[in-house]
């Protein structure tokens, strides 16, 4: 784990981060119970408010078109008390969002860091995995990975969850906020 950006004093969401596979929608809904707060998936939002899949979004409007909405959505999104949230991994990608996630008050932004090898692995263990073209080029995924990787990094919060569980790495997080949390009150 490692910090990078001064958390706020008070923590009223957090968002995770990362590339496919990284376990932000398994982390985030288990966070949601541990905390008793709410849980979005932004990707399912945008779908249900879209009325339409995200690659028929892409398919129809345009990459450009999908982030111009995720980012919009990320805007009213963030606004809510009491929430863990999980973005698109390539949410990030964006301006508006990255300013829209880091800046906002009480805010933790949490990056959900594992090797390339690992979240392809799990992303092909999920069902629906050989209907994903996206995974058969790795070369492709390899380079996306690594040009969205400096503003990953740039979350408040980058833990390693290679070798944790989900349930491992919701613990984890909780631990680590509220000891720097404390660390802040007692200084």
């Amino acid at each position: 784990m490692q910090t990078k950006i001064q958390l706020p004093a008070c923590i009223s969401r957090i968002v995770l981060v990362g590339f496919m596979g990284a376990g932000k929608s398994t982390v985030g809904a288990l966070l949601s119970r541990q905390l008793q707060w709410g849980f979005l998936d932004a990707d399912q939002v945008l779908e249900g408010n879209a009325g339409t899949s995200i690659a028929e979004i892409f398919a129809q409007q345009g990459e450009a078109a999908f982030r111009r909405m995720e980012a919009a959505l990320i805007g009213d999104l963030i606004r809510q008390q009491h929430l863990v949230l999980a973005v698109g991994g390539g949410a990030i990608e964006t301006e508006a969002a990255r300013n829209a996630l880091l800046l906002a008050p009480e805010t933790c932004v949490v990056f959900l860091e594992a090797p390339l090898e690992v979240m392809i692995s799990r992303c092909e263990q999920q069902s629906g995995a050989s209907v994903r073209p996206v995974l058969q080029d790795r070369e492709r995924l390899r380079h996306r990975f690594e040009s969205r990787l400096p503003h990953y990094r740039n979350a408040h919060l980058v833990v390693e969850t290679a070798s944790l569980t989900p349930e491992q790495t919701s613990q984890h997080i909780v631990s680590i906020i509220s000891a720097l949390l404390k660390e802040k009150t007692l200084a």
